[in-house]
C-alpha cells in the first residue's frame, strides 16, 4: 500500500494509547475465537444422511423415556444392523463436583462403540456382573479406581430401596485411543437390567436407541422407519445424528449459542466505545497534520482513506493476533484437561466472521473521524480553531 509507512507512523504516534488499546482488541478477539469456536461445533451436524450412528430418542424431549418393549421392534427394521439402548442415570460421586456422565446400558452397548477399546477379560468379568461398572481411562485416573473397586453413586433421581445409595464394582477400564476423543473416557456405564430391577419408580423404560444402519445412504429410510414404528403414540421418537443428539442433551443445561452471543455482543459494544474513542482523540491531536497534508496536496478522499485505513489496521491486527493466539491455545487446553475439556479449535467459520468484525468495527469506529478529517478547512485547522 502506498500509504502503509504513513498510516502506521500515525497509528503508533502515542505507542501506549496504542498498546493499550490493542491489547483490548486482541483480548476480545481472543475470547471471541475461543467462544465462537465452541458455538460453531456445537451447532454443526445434525444430517442423517451418510450416518452411520443414529439416536433415537422421545419426539417430545429426551428427558422422556421410551418402553423397552421397542427394542425388538427397532432391531426388526429393514435397514437396521444391530440397536442397543440406554438410559441416563444421573449419579453423584461423593460431592456435586465430582459429576461425571454415568448410565445404564445395555449388554451389547459396546458393539455399536468400537473406539471403546476394553480387554476381553475385562469385558467378559463385567457382562458376568449384573452390579459392574465400566468407566475411561481418564476418569479411572482422576479418581485413582482400579479394577475390583468398589464405586458409591448417590442417585439424584432414581433412589433404590428408599435410598440414594447406589453401588458398583468396575469390572473393566477401557480407553480411546483418539486424543479428540478422549472427553468419552469421562463415562460410567453399568447394566440397564440391574437399574430396571433396582430403582423404586421406573419399570421397563430406556432413555433412548443407540442404531447401526447397514449403511450410511440408508440412515435416512432407517430413521424414517423407526419413527413410523411408533407414530400416533404416547411414545413417539425423532431418530437423529448422535451430534444433533448430544446436541439437544447439552441445551438442557444451557442454551450454548445465546449464552456465546449475550457475552460477545457486551464485548464488542465495550469494544467499540473504546477504539472510538481511541480514533477520536488521536485525530482531534493530529488536526493540524490532517491540515498539512491537505495543504501539499492530498484530496479530501485521500485524508478519507487514511484515517479510516488506519482505524481498519487496529482492529485487524489485535483481532488477528486475538484470533491466532485462541488457535494456540484451544489444543492446549484440551491436552491439558485430560480429555475432561475438548475444544474444536478455531474454526474456518469463526476466522470469517472475525475478519468480517474487524472490518465492521474498523470502519464503524473510525468513519466519524475520518469524515471530521475529511472536512478540515485547512485556514481554521492550521489557526488552531
Amino acid at each position: 500500500m502506498k500509504y502503509l509507512h504513513l498510516i502506521w507512523a500515525a497509528l503508533f504516534r502515542s505507542k501506549t494509547r496504542t498498546l493499550l488499546t490493542l491489547l483490548s482488541v486482541v483480548a476480545a478477539f481472543l475470547l471471541f475465537g475461543m467462544l465462537d469456536s465452541v458455538r460453531v461445533a456445537f451447532n454443526s451436524g445434525g444430517q442423517v444422511t451418510g450416518a452411520n450412528r443414529m439416536i433415537a430418542s422421545s419426539r417430545l424431549s429426551i428427558t422422556q423415556m421410551l418402553p423397552y418393549s421397542l427394542t425388538e421392534r427397532i432391531r426388526a427394521t429393514p435397514g437396521v444392523k444391530n440397536a442397543a439402548f440406554a438410559a441416563w442415570f444421573g449419579g453423584i460421586y461423593r460431592d456435586p463436583k465430582n459429576f461425571f456422565a454415568n448410565f445404564s446400558v445395555s449388554p451389547n452397548y459396546l458393539d455399536l462403540y468400537p473406539e471403546f477399546k476394553i480387554p476381553a477379560a475385562q469385558k467378559k468379568a463385567w457382562l458376568a456382573d449384573q452390579r459392574g461398572a465400566i468407566v475411561g481411562e481418564s476418569l479411572a485416573k482422576r479418581h485413582g479406581w482400579k479394577v475390583g473397586d468398589t464405586i458409591p453413586l448417590q442417585a439424584t433421581i432414581f433412589p433404590t430401596k428408599g435410598s440414594n445409595n447406589w453401588s458398583f464394582t468396575l469390572r473393566g477400564i477401557y480407553v480411546v485411543d483418539d486424543p479428540k476423543q478422549k472427553a468419552q473416557e469421562n463415562v460410567l456405564f453399568f447394566h440397564w437390567k440391574y437399574f430396571d430391577e433396582a430403582n423404586d419408580y421406573v419399570k421397563g423404560r430406556v432413555g433412548w436407541f443407540v442404531v447401526q444402519p447397514d449403511s450410511g445412504d440408508a440412515a435416512d429410510r432407517v430413521a424414517l422407519a423407526i419413527d413410523t414404528l411408533s407414530a400416533n403414540s404416547d411414545h413417539e421418537t425423532k431418530t437423529q445424528t448422535e451430534t444433533a443428539f448430544n446436541q439437544a442433551f447439552a441445551k438442557q443445561f444451557a442454551d450454548i449459542g445465546l449464552i456465546v452471543t449475550a457475552i460477545m455482543g457486551a464485548v464488542f459494544f465495550t469494544l467499540l466505545l473504546l477504539t472510538g474513542n481511541t480514533m477520536a482523540q488521536a485525530v482531534r491531536e493530529r488536526i493540524p497534520e490532517l491540515a498539512v497534508l491537505k495543504t501539499i496536496g492530498f484530496s479530501n478522499r485521500s485524508i478519507l482513506w487514511l484515517v479510516l485505513a488506519e482505524a481498519i489496521l487496529l482492529v485487524a491486527l489485535g483481532g488477528l493476533i486475538g484470533l491466532g493466539i485462541a488457535a494456540l491455545i484451544m489444543p492446549a487446553v484440551s491436552a491439558a484437561s485430560g480429555g475432561m475439556i475438548q475444544l474444536p479449535g478455531v474454526m474456518p467459520e469463526t476466522w470469517l466472521m472475525g475478519l468480517l468484525l474487524m472490518l465492521a468495527i474498523g470502519v464503524i469506529v473510525g468513519l466519524l473521524p475520518a469524515l471530521r478529517g475529511m472536512r478540515l478547512n485547512i485556514v481554521d485547522a492550521l489557526a488552531g480553531r
